[in-house]
């Protein structure tokens, strides 16, 4: 007989069950375990690795320099040179007196302008003037003592023929008659010589010029010449040409020969030129200052130009050879010597050895290592290296637009 009851019981599960639903959940929370930490490595280190490629990547940029190129330009068929001269007047002379006496007149001051032969000054000398009277004197006696003994020398010659007076007497009257005539020479010369002396009692301009000092006034004393007791009277100069004397560095004096252009620039005249050109030169070089001395010869009809005056010459000196200019700033001193870097290939460094000519402190001229076609490496780094990778940009160009690159 069944039980009432029986249809209402649930159903028993048996005791193998359990576990498999435990394992089960075990399995989906590792499974979820794992799965949280996938997402969390790959959200925490991918963008770190990430990172650090960049990083490398960035390193590896930054240690590539980064380099700008220019090609170098052509030098000039001429070149100019810029040294200091020293300016002289075509003729500078010192006047001395060429008597004794005191100073009577002068005529003319310092920056007056004279003729040859204008007067200067005039010299007072009574004892010359006294002296050339005594010599005329003496000059007349001794005239008036020559005839009377040609005369006796003539009469006594006549007396000869007819044997009227001896032989001796004869002799004797025409050796005095010939030594009379040399007492009158002797007399004309010292008259001349005294009448020369008054002459320079007048002192003349001896060229065309300009009074630049006078050292003398009225009543001076006056000493002839040029010695211990001899003043200078005047000083002239001659300034229609400017003789300016330059001396040229060994380097330039094989191009700086006579007609080479040069001219001349002063400050009191800032932008204006005067224009010249080489004359002559010593044709030697000075041992001491390995130099050559030029002259150069400046036409100056302003009377602009001044004796003694500093000048700048430029010279327009022709360039044996064509040469390549290139910025200073683009030289490296080497333990090697001197070098210039170039870039080949698009992007690998060549350290170049040269030879410089001209250097002005801006500018060098290449005479020899480089072609027109280098790209020669303005700035280099100190520490590039032959062959080393670096990165070319244009001149001007931004940060940003070298990184992008």
């Amino acid at each position: 007989m069944t039980d009432p009851h029986s249809s209402h019981r649930p159903p028993q599960h048996g005791a193998g069950d359990a576990p498999s639903l435990s394992a089960t959940k075990a399995l989906v929370g590792l499974g979820l375990f794992l799965l949280i930490a996938i997402v969390i490595v790959v959200v925490l280190l991918v963008p770190r690795l990430r990172a650090k490629d960049a990083l490398a990547q960035r390193t590896e940029d930054l240690a590539i320099s980064t380099v700008t190129v220019e090609k170098p330009q052509l030098g000039e068929p001429t070149q100019e040179i810029v040294l200091p001269g020293n300016m002289f007047a075509y003729v500078d002379s010192p006047i001395y007196a060429r008597t004794d006496g005191y100073l009577e007149k002068w005529y003319f001051d310092i920056g007056a302008h004279v003729k040859k032969g204008q007067l200067l000054a005039t010299i007072s000398s009574p004892e010359v003037d006294q002296q050339l009277a005594q010599a005329r004197a003496e000059l007349a006696t001794a005239t008036a003592n020559a005839v009377y003994a040609k005369q006796q020398a003539k009469r006594y010659t006549d007396l000869l023929a007819s044997n009227a007076v001896t032989q001796q007497d004869t002799e004797n009257f025409v050796t005095q008659a010939a030594s009379s005539e040399t007492l009158v020479r002797s007399a004309q010369a010292n008259v001349q010589r005294l009448q020369q002396l008054t002459g320079f009692e007048k002192v003349y301009a001896p060229f065309d010029g300009v009074i630049t000092a006078r050292g003398v006034d009225i009543g001076t004393l006056i000493s002839a010449g040029s010695g211990a007791g001899g003043r200078e009277m005047f000083h002239m100069a001659d300034e229609h040409i400017m003789r300016v004397y330059v001396n040229i560095p060994q380097i330039d004096a094989p191009n700086t020969t006579p007609g080479t252009p040069a001219d001349l620039t002063l400050n009191e005249y800032p932008g204006r030129r005067f224009t010249g050109k080489v004359v002559r030169t010593s044709n030697a070089i000075d041992p001491s200052s390995r130099t050559l001395l030029v002259e150069v010869d400046v036409p100056n009809p302003q009377r602009l130009l001044v004796p003694g005056a500093f000048t700048q010459v430029h010279f327009r000196v022709k360039v044996p050879q064509r040469t390549l200019v290139i910025p200073v700033s683009a030289l490296m001193f080497r333990q090697e010597g001197l070098r210039v870097a170039t870039v080949v290939n698009g992007n690998k460094a060549k350290l170049v050895p040269i030879t410089i000519g001209q250097d002005d402190g801006r500018v060098v001229q290449v005479t020899q290592g480089l072609e027109p076609s280098d790209l020669v490496v303005q700035n280099p780094p100190d520490a590039l290296v032959d062959g080393e990778t670096v990165r070319v940009v244009q001149p001007g160009q931004s940060n940003s637009e070298r990184s992008s690159e």
